[in-house]
This record gives C-alpha cells, sequence and structure tokens, in this order.
C-alpha cells in the first residue's frame, strides 16, 4: 500500500517564469507564484503526514480489540505523548480528523497511474469530512479543485447546502453567480496560506494573528494583562491569542488567566468596535468550551469579560454559564476588576497609544 505514495510538490517556479519589459509585473509573478509553489508543496507533505497518522492509527485498531473504548484510548495516549514531544497539532479531535480522513480516502494515494490523486490542501478535507453524503462530497471535492475554491468559500457552500440547491433549482446561472458575489472576498484573501494555524503548527511556527488585529488593539491588550497581574487577586497568566479550534472555525481567546482564588478560568476578549449580541454569545461559546475541555474537578465555571474599545463608551460585560447562582456572582465580583476599573484602564491604554502615535508621526516629519 505505502509504494504507491510518491512525492509531489515539484517547484515549477523557475520553468513557469517568462521576462517581459515590465520589471514590476514579473516581480508580482516571481512573488505570488512562488507562494502558490510554496503553498501546494507543504499541503501536499501535510496531507500525506495526516493520511498516514490516520492509517497507523486505523492499523493499530485492526489489530486491537477493535473496541470504541479500545480506539479512543490509543487516541488519548497518542494525543498527550505527541503533544508533549511535537507540540500543537496533536489534539484528540485533530487525531480523529486524520483517522476519518484515512477512513475516508483510504485510496487516495492509489489510481491507475500511480500517481498521488491529491488536489486539494488538507484544509480543505478537513472541512470535505463534514460531508457524509460521499456523492455531494465528490462534487465539492471537484468544484473546488476545478473553480478554485478558497477553504473558506468551500466552507459556506457545505454550510448553505450548495450543491442540493443546485440540483434543484430552475436557474443554475443565477444560484452560482449569488454564491461568487457571497465568496467574493474569501477568493481574494491571499494571505489565507500564511494565516492558516494548521500550516503555522506543522511547521513548527507559532500562529500568528497579527494581521488581524489593530494595533490599538495589541496595545491595550499588552497592558491588560499587566494591569490584571498588578491587581494581585490571585491572577496566574495561561495564554495570548489562546487557539481554539471547533469542526468549521478557528478562534482565538484574547487572554486567558486561571485565578486561584477564585479556582476559575477567566477569559478575556477585546473588541475595538461597539459591543454586539454576537460578541457576548461568541464569549459564552468559549465558556462552554473551556468548562468542557479544561475545567478540572473543584474548579468553579469559567468566567467570561468582554471588554469594548469604543469612542463613545468602553464597557465591560461579565458572563457566567451554566445559570449558577447569584451567591458566586457577589463571591467574583470581590476579586474581578470592576467596570470602572476597566474602563480607566481602557482610556488609560488608548491615551497612551494615541500620544506614542502623534509622537512618532512628528519625529517622522522633524527628521524629513
Amino acid at each position: 500500500m505505502m509504494d504507491n505514495i510518491v512525492n509531489m510538490g515539484q517547484n515549477d517556479v523557475m520553468s513557469n517564469f517568462t521576462k517581459t519589459d515590465d520589471i514590476m509585473n514579473d516581480m508580482r509573478k516571481i512573488i505570488e507564484g512562488s507562494q502558490k509553489t510554496a503553498h501546494q508543496a507543504v499541503n501536499t507533505i501535510l496531507v500525506q503526514r495526516n493520511w498516514l497518522i490516520g492509517y497507523r492509527i486505523a492499523s493499530e485498531e485492526l489489530n486491537g480489540e477493535d473496541r470504541a473504548d479500545y480506539g479512543a484510548e490509543v487516541i488519548k495516549k497518542l494525543s498527550f505523548e505527541l503533544t508533549k514531544e511535537f507540540g500543537k497539532g496533536y489534539t484528540k479531535s485533530n487525531l480523529y480528523s486524520f483517522y476519518s480522513f484515512y477512513k475516508t480516502y483510504p485510496e487516495i494515494f492509489q489510481t491507475p497511474s500511480g500517481k498521488s490523486a491529491i488536489l486539494l490542501s488538507w484544509s480543505h478535507y478537513n472541512v470535505l469530512l463534514q460531508v457524509k453524503d460521499k456523492i455531494a462530497r465528490d462534487w465539492y471535492e471537484k468544484e473546488a479543485y476545478e473553480q478554485p475554491w478558497s477553504v473558506r468559500t468551500l466552507q459556506r457552500n457545505i454550510s448553505s447546502q450548495y450543491y442540493y440547491r443546485m440540483l434543484q433549482t430552475q436557474n443554475r446561472n443565477r444560484v452560482e453567480n449569488e454564491m461568487k458575489q457571497l465568496t467574493a472576498d474569501f477568493q481574494t484573501d491571499k494571505l489565507e496560506f500564511i494565516k492558516n494555524p494548521v500550516i503555522a503548527e506543522f511547521l513548527g511556527l507559532s500562529s500568528n494573528t497579527d494581521f488581524t488585529e489593530s494595533e490599538l488593539e495589541s496595545s491595550i491588550l499588552s497592558n491588560i494583562q499587566k494591569f490584571l497581574m498588578e491587581l494581585g487577586k490571585g491572577y496566574a497568566f495561561v495564554a495570548r491569542q489562546q487557539h481554539i479550534k471547533t469542526e468549521k472555525q478557528d478562534y482565538y481567546i484574547d487572554l486567558v488567566f486561571y485565578n486561584y482564588i477564585l479556582k476559575c478560568f477567566v477569559l478575556i476578549d477585546l473588541k475595538t468596535e461597539q459591543i454586539t449580541h454576537q460578541d457576548v454569545g461568541q464569549m459564552d461559546m468559549y465558556i462552554r468550551m473551556y468548562d468542557e475541555l479544561k475545567r478540572s474537578e473543584g474548579d468553579n465555571p469559567t468566567i467570561g469579560i468582554v471588554l469594548c474599545s469604543d469612542t463613545d463608551e468602553d464597557i465591560a460585560r461579565y458572563s457566567v454559564m451554566h445559570g449558577n447562582e447569584q451567591l458566586f456572582a457577589s463571591k467574583y465580583k470581590l476579586y474581578l476588576p470592576t467596570e470602572e476599573e476597566l474602563r480607566a484602564e481602557i482610556e488609560t491604554q488608548k491615551t497612551m497609544y494615541y500620544l506614542q502615535h502623534d509622537k512618532d508621526e512628528n519625529d517622522i516629519v522633524n527628521n524629513t
């Protein structure tokens, strides 16, 4: 079975370059072509790695007791050991995805020509695993390759039942044109590869989300972190921009603390625009996920704080799920900063940021 796996991602940057009289256009083609080739090469190896991991897990299942609890225990142990040795990217959820990938595409490397049939990135295949209908999945795979669709476009089309709507419509062009219009922004995102946390983890890099956060937000978060630690009320810093992955999307929690007095995690999310009910809903989702995945026996329910940095008003909203009693609410308010304290700190950091920004601009003017 393994003999038919072949290496892909042949470097065609040199062969595809043709010099013209427009140097800027030539530069653009060289850079974009190199990025595309690098993307394809990394993704090809990533797909092969994940397929092989899935194959090996499946082999262990066949050689073992072939029971659900046995397989779960194997994956749990593998996740612990691999994460300890290789870092992020080997969660139980990811290992199950690799196993499912192999089970869904057992012949992906075995075609009549003897060459790999890989056409898409791992992120594409990970999205396709959501589709249980093989005919629909094959159609999405073919369209994603031929169009080509970005990962976000593929996800949106699956979520909106695009395949089934195309089957039933009497006006395919109208449905297709609407889809292209709604996904136009997804298709022009040339940084999708760079932003992909799966690729970052595969290469051993830390996920970088600076491209999605303003300098102002970054400045405020840095100082809110210091501010909370200086309060000295039992805070221990856990993570910044902590990556949480659901089946369909990646999320990043701005700041995570553990308060050993309250015996609970405290999650903080900063919004640079006016707060919305979607922001509160997202925080509630973070809380539920943290309570399920991170909360230990004896811990109190996770607390979420949504901060809003707005020109007219800065507000903080606390959220604790699972309907815990008012007694706990009164308890945690003694140890968490008040809304007034948070509002004042945000205003202070905004002022410092703007003063520094003005200073930098003045320095540039004076030096010219």
